[in-house]
């Protein structure tokens, strides 16, 4: 799904068994060329008494769906996911009426069963991203995609990346020069001591620095183990989480799935990594379209941005909120190129699982508000996004 296909699998499937072709690529043998199995429920009446379903069989054309009888359905979940389709659109549509069940009806109304069949090619299509998103991730946590509130499917031009992409013209070096020969990274004179700063962690894994303060985690060249207590964000996000489709028009959002501990690691912003004046030609487009993922890597100077707007990973979903409860920090690890930081989110707060993850889009890992997220120039007025995040502190606009 992160790679554009010409023709789905579905689609060649489909094609090989209404040819009576085999391919084991796809798939399709000789054992399971005539196989039917429920893909998902279309339609619904009554006949002489009898309630019969309109069935799409898997890896079968529309062409040859078939009315069945119930009592020769064996799939409990998907009679349970019509049902509840069904109901949620008869809930949208009389909005605030109470709804009443006819069982006396013969047939569905033919935009309901239109609805019925778009939410389960939904259903099937987020299945789909979200086993695409988890084979590319490079991280312990799980990650979920959920929808109840629209028919929107996965993003058509998002692709996911879990490091840095830079564009054309730009080198990451990837690879430090020195590294520490620590036996005890705690205790000893490690990488944070050699850059002159503190060393960012307690005991618990826990950030015990003040934003602002850029971290320096053990790199490829020194001599500690994974488990080392300086290697934290390096080793991804812990946590599952959901992209879930947001119900107060903030398009998709990330909630975290289980209970995250205060100061704790919870993921990379990743993206890719343009000049700041790519940057601001973007920036307008984005302006225009009520959208903004560019995060300028100002911690030492202004050269480039991280843009995660096609690129990215489970951070390109985080919404903004002005009351957030996850903080950023500039972090280097094999790449000490001050210019490049990686960029890391920590939780501000104990957050309970079920709890959407937010941050600060103006705050920056030097701990302060952008001062360039706002342009006093007369000569470029540059348009402004209304927030929606509902906080208490709501300043009204992402920009």
């Amino acid at each position: 799904w992160c790679v554009p296909c010409l023709v789905s699998l579905d689609t060649l499937q489909e094609l090989c068994r209404k040819e009576k072709l085999t391919c084991k690529s796809i798939g399709i043998t000789k054992r399971n060329l005539n196989n039917y199995e429920v893909e998902y429920l279309c339609d619904y009446k009554v006949v002489k008494d009898m309630e019969y379903y309109l069935v799409k069989w898997k890896g079968w054309p529309d062409s040859t769906n078939t009315w069945e009888p119930l009592h020769n359905l064996k799939c409990p979940l998907l009679l349970q996911q019509f049902s509840n389709d069904k109901h949620n659109y008869l809930s949208q549509v009389n909005k605030g009426k109470a709804i009443t069940p006819k069982d006396n009806n013969k047939t569905l109304k033919p935009a309901i069963a239109d609805y019925i069949v778009k939410k389960a090619k939904q259903r099937i299509a987020l299945q789909r991203w979200q086993d695409e998103l988890n084979r590319r991730k490079n991280h312990k946590g799980m990650i979920l995609v959920e929808n109840t509130v629209d028919l929107e499917g996965p993003p058509s031009d998002f692709y996911y990346i879990n490091e840095y992409k830079p564009a054309p013209g730009i080198s990451l070096v990837n690879e430090a020069t020195f590294g520490c020969s620590c036996t005890d990274c705690f205790f000893e004179k490690c990488c944070p001591a050699e850059a002159g700063v503190l060393l960012a962690y307690n005991k618990n894994q826990q950030i015990k620095i003040p934003p602002g303060t850029p971290i320096y985690e053990c790199n490829s060249r020194c001599q500690c183990g994974p488990d080392c207590p300086n290697r934290i964000v390096q080793k991804g996000t812990q946590y599952s989480l959901c992209i879930f489709r947001t119900s107060n028009g903030r398009g998709w959002g990330v909630k975290t799935l289980v209970k995250i501990k205060r100061m704790s690691f919870v993921m990379e912003y990743v993206g890719e990594v343009i000049t700041s004046e790519e940057a601001e030609r973007r920036g307008q487009l984005y302006d225009n379209k009520g959208i903004t993922y560019l995060f300028d890597l100002d911690y030492e100077s202004d050269e480039f941005t991280v843009d995660a707007a096609r690129y990215g990973n489970v951070s390109h979903f985080v919404n903004h909120s002005c009351d957030p409860n996850l903080q950023v920090f500039n972090v280097f690890i094999d790449n000490l190129d001050t210019r490049l930081p990686r960029i890391a989110l920590f939780s501000t707060r104990t957050i309970n699982a079920g709890e959407e993850l937010t941050f600060d889009y103006q705050m920056k890992g030097y701990g302060d508000l952008s001062s360039d997220s706002v342009d006093h120039s007369p000569s470029k007025k540059r348009v402004r996004t209304v927030c929606k995040c509902g906080a208490v502190t709501c300043r009204g606009y992402l920009n």
